[in-house]
């Protein structure tokens, strides 16, 4: 059985220049292969330390037991701020408390069968937008899955589609902005106050700031549609009509448009990410691909009868196994402790690797093989308890993780019943790692339409 692709890993020791420059390059070729192995790892530069962890025991530590002595690194977190200010993906302490005490109502489990009609509409969409392309000749499959992700977000988020003027104009921007947005700025590597200059491009902060526009635009609107009694039932008004239960404030305008900017970003990017490369695996693997399919004709295409497409939904935790849409999550210590009889310096930078986790050889079978199966045998069970967090883990795990996962099952279960997806072998993608694992030169398969 073929392998699905991974990427290569860099030689033991290499100058820090070099690493730089592969880094700069993609995060995950970057590293050592000893790290698919190492239980914790050290990095050294003249300007910090950072200690990459990979026993069970230190990541419930750091994400579960004692969360707040590990808040997100403010380095790591400056690169994204011209877009995303203050939002709950960057913030810590009380201001990131308050956020999730306002957000986390509107992705609680009834919540999610009120976004399902929205989900399926998307779905449906992209299912007439890829019928062009089944043609059997290759096509890149990034474009469609990101589109499929971001019509999900304006219409659960806004009620609106993304052949919405505004919402057009949003997804282009965005796309703007990833391609101008640096991997690394002089704020990853060198510690400073808050009003250290952050060294940008002037075309990404252009990008952010006509981005920050629309959104602000779409936000007031919403605003004054709650104000008149108007407001469609959606994510954007429940979340803007949440009081703190402790305070009994809402969001104001500005701290809104952080937030729309991250759910957006977070959400249409990891979702298109998981997309894309669970269509890689079925291809990979046409077996697997003809399960899902009959699987999915044989759905009624309601909410109650999801749960009936486990073989979808376990192809696709699998994905997210291989190919975790954030590859890596960086902490700070924020004070001196020990790991593994290792003194751990006061503001180190702590790396937790759902990659490596994920492919940890002293945990899983056969890590690096394409296996939903295992997803049902005791010991995939275990293996998924200890070494599993594709949306994180403990207080700051994904708000949208549930959303995430209904998502993925419903728009694979629509593309596969309608669609088959083979390899195009003389164009196999290549992983890289930037904000999300994506690919280098992207996600070239051939398309043709089921029968019947």
């Amino acid at each position: 059985m073929t392998q699905p692709v991974k990427p290569d890993s860099r030689p033991e020791h290499v100058s820090l220049r070099r690493y730089l420059r592969l880094f700069r390059a993609d995060i995950l070729s970057a590293q050592p292969a000893k790290l698919y192995r190492a239980w914790m790892a050290e990095f050294r530069t003249p300007f910090f330390r950072s200690y990459m962890i990979n026993d069970p025991q230190l990541i419930d530590l750091v994400l579960k037991e004692r969360p707040d002595d590990f808040p997100k690194s403010d380095r790591i977190s400056a690169g994204l701020r011209p877009l995303l200010g203050q939002s709950v993906f960057l913030t810590n302490g009380e201001t990131w408390k308050r956020q999730r005490r306002i957000i986390d109502p509107a992705f609680a489990g009834g919540r999610l069968r009120d976004t399902f009609p929205a989900m399926v509409a998307a779905g449906r969409a992209a299912v007439v937008r890829m019928a062009p392309l089944a043609d059997g000749a290759p096509q890149d499959l990034e474009p469609e899955t990101s589109h499929a992700a971001a019509d999900v977000i304006f219409r659960t988020l806004f009620s609106i589609p993304i052949e919405d003027r505004i919402a057009a104009e949003v997804f282009e921007e965005f796309r703007r902005y990833q391609r101008t947005q640096p991997i690394l700025n002089l704020a990853a590597f060198i510690p400073g106050p808050r009003w250290m200059p952050r060294f940008f491009k002037s075309e990404t902060r252009t990008t952010a700031r006509r981005i920050r526009t629309l959104i602000t635009d779409m936000t007031r609107a919403r605003l004054a549609q709650i104000a008149d009694g108007s407001a469609p039932d959606d994510l954007a008004t429940k979340i803007m009509t949440t009081p703190d239960p402790q305070t009994g404030q809402t969001f104001d305008l500005d701290e809104m448009v952080d937030q729309v900017a991250i759910f957006f970003l977070a959400g249409h990017e990891t979702s298109a990410a998981a997309l894309a490369w669970t269509l890689y695996l079925l291809a990979l693997n046409p077996d697997w691909q003809d399960r899902v399919a009959a699987e999915a004709r044989a759905w009624d295409g309601s909410f109650a009868a999801l749960s009936a497409l486990k073989d979808t939904r376990d192809v696709f935790r699998e994905s997210l196994r291989l190919y975790p849409p954030v590859p890596m999550m960086v902490r700070e210590a924020s004070q001196a402790e020990v790991f593994r009889a290792r003194k751990v310096r006061r503001r180190s930078q702590i790396v937790l690797s759902p990659w490596h986790l994920h492919r940890q050889t002293r945990i899983w079978d056969n890590p690096d093989a394409f296996d939903p199966d295992r997803w049902r045998t005791d010991d995939g069970k275990a293996q998924q308890r200890l070494a599993y967090m594709p949306f994180s883990a403990g207080p700051r795990v994904c708000t949208g993780a549930g959303f995430a996962m209904i998502e993925g099952v419903v728009l694979l279960a629509q593309m596969l019943a309608a669609y088959r997806f083979e390899l195009v072998t003389d164009r196999p993608p290549v992983p890289v790692a930037h904000l999300t694992v994506r690919t280098k030169s992207g996600m070239w398969l051939r398309i043709t339409k089921r029968d019947g």
